[in-house]
């Protein structure tokens, strides 16, 4: 490795499994300290320990991004442990199933405050520190449902998300902008990226590391063949998070081979 990021100290959220511990990776082994946030301190334990058997530097800290004193506390942590904050990758989030007009309310209100939500407490939390490191980058979690539209015949194909993952990506995406806003007097680069058809845990259909859970309509509307891997959304936020994108901020990019059906 080139040590892109060697002497920087990233916190990344969701970083248990899936987009989220491969970049844990894959900074470490760029020279990273990495702070590990997450809910499930098994899964979290065990990719600090992976990391550390490769040589690198992680620790898991426990922390629920939806929640205001548990993000507050788990950055604390990290400076604590670190010493500052160079870079955040605003990884933790999820999806759900249920279709308008059926969706509930707790559903609606649980994937905003973790999706959104999360990104929002912890910009806020570590933003003294980023603007302290004097040189530092924020990479945000979208998704291609923040920018795709579907007629009832995609639909039909292999349905959707919910609409509050929808509206909560489309919130990540107008938050970077306005964070890139706020964030270039202090050399505050923020950014996103928009995966699509990627293999993760959440995202298998059945428990196939195989097949994704929107192959169909991925097929259909995909450029590239075939599904991405999460080395391939990890490969990009590297590239966001180190000097090589110096002059690049209020960018989403997307990652997902190409889909042709965006509105």
């Amino acid at each position: 490795m080139s040590g892109k990021l060697e002497g920087k100290v990233a916190i990344i959220t969701g970083g248990n499994s899936g987009i989220g511990a491969t970049t844990a990776h894959l900074f470490a082994k760029e020279g990273a300290k990495v702070a590990l946030m997450a809910r499930r301190e098994e899964q979290g334990k065990k990719v600090e320990e992976s990391i550390k058997s490769e040589g690198g530097d992680a620790t898991y800290i426990q922390c629920d991004v939806s929640v205001t004193s548990s993000v507050n506390a788990a950055v604390d942590k990290a400076v604590e442990t670190y010493g500052g904050i160079d870079i955040l990758f605003n990884n933790a989030g999820y999806g759900s199933g249920q279709m308008f007009p059926d969706e509930t309310d707790e559903n609606w209100e649980a994937i905003i405050s973790v999706n959104m939500g999360g990104t929002f407490h912890m910009c806020r939390a570590t933003w003294p520190h980023l603007i302290k490191a004097g040189g530092s980058a924020v990479i945000n979690m979208s998704s291609l449902a923040a920018q795709r539209g579907f007629s009832k015949k995609m639909r039909d194909i292999a349905g959707t998300t919910s609409m509050s993952y929808y509206a909560a990506k489309a919130g990540v995406d107008a938050m970077t902008r306005y964070l890139a806003g706020m964030g270039g007097e202090h050399k505050i680069r923020v950014n996103c990226v928009r995966p699509g058809q990627i293999i993760t845990p959440g995202a298998t259909r059945g428990g196939s590391q195989e097949t994704h859970l929107f192959k169909e309509a991925f097929d259909t509307f995909q450029i590239l063949d075939g599904p991405g891997q999460p080395e391939d959304v990890a490969n990009v936020i590297l590239f966001l998070a180190c000097d090589d994108s110096r002059f690049l901020t209020g960018e989403h990019i997307n990652i997902d081979g190409g889909v042709a059906a965006k509105l």
